[in-house]
């Protein structure tokens, strides 16, 4: 699936979205690197990191990534991962790991990236929705989402964690 660079755009260049292969796996532990310290201040495991990245790759039942591309060269990317909702008989599909290179924000990669997948989930047939979580003050990201027609659901993300696994406090 293809898209077209919108008004803020560099020019009539098409950015396309393909799913993620093992090779991006260096890449997208980059990016991954680059948005926890960039959103949280938080530093990676890289080993860990690496190891998690790779096992979504080579495993759909973990997580799908997905690049986006314009002339070959990957200007961002995303995972998905899903959650069964009993209430609803379907699928949740969760975005996560949002990166797109600075140099292309505002650009219209994550509109493709964020349209690629919607659509993918309408073809689906069993997917109820879409979610994803944002950092409180990350206004921008959030201004974003709601432009694409997400909204607040209503609930406060908690979580428990194994020592070693927390993130910031």
């Amino acid at each position: 699936m293809q898209a077209k660079v919108g008004e803020k755009g560099t020019g009539d260049g098409i950015i396309s979205v393909r799913t993620g292969v093992p090779g991006d796996g260096p890449r997208l532990v980059d990016w991954n690197r680059r948005l926890a310290l960039e959103s949280e201040g938080l530093e990676l495991d890289a080993t860990r990191l690496a190891l998690g990245v790779d096992a979504a790759l080579r495993d759909e039942a973990r997580g799908r990534y997905f690049l986006a591309e314009r002339g070959g060269e990957a200007l961002g990317g995303l995972l998905v991962t899903r959650e069964w909702s009993d209430w609803r008989n379907g699928w949740w599909w969760w975005i996560q790991s949002v990166y797109v290179e600075p140099s292309v924000r505002r650009q219209g990669v994550y509109d493709a990236l964020h349209h690629h997948v919607q659509a993918l989930a309408h073809a689906a047939g069993d997917v109820v929705g879409i979610r994803l979580y944002v950092e409180h003050k990350n206004e921008r990201a959030q201004r974003t989402y709601a432009r694409l027609g997400m909204r607040d659901s209503g609930y406060r993300l908690l979580e428990w964690a194994h020592e070693g696994h927390q993130g910031p406090a």
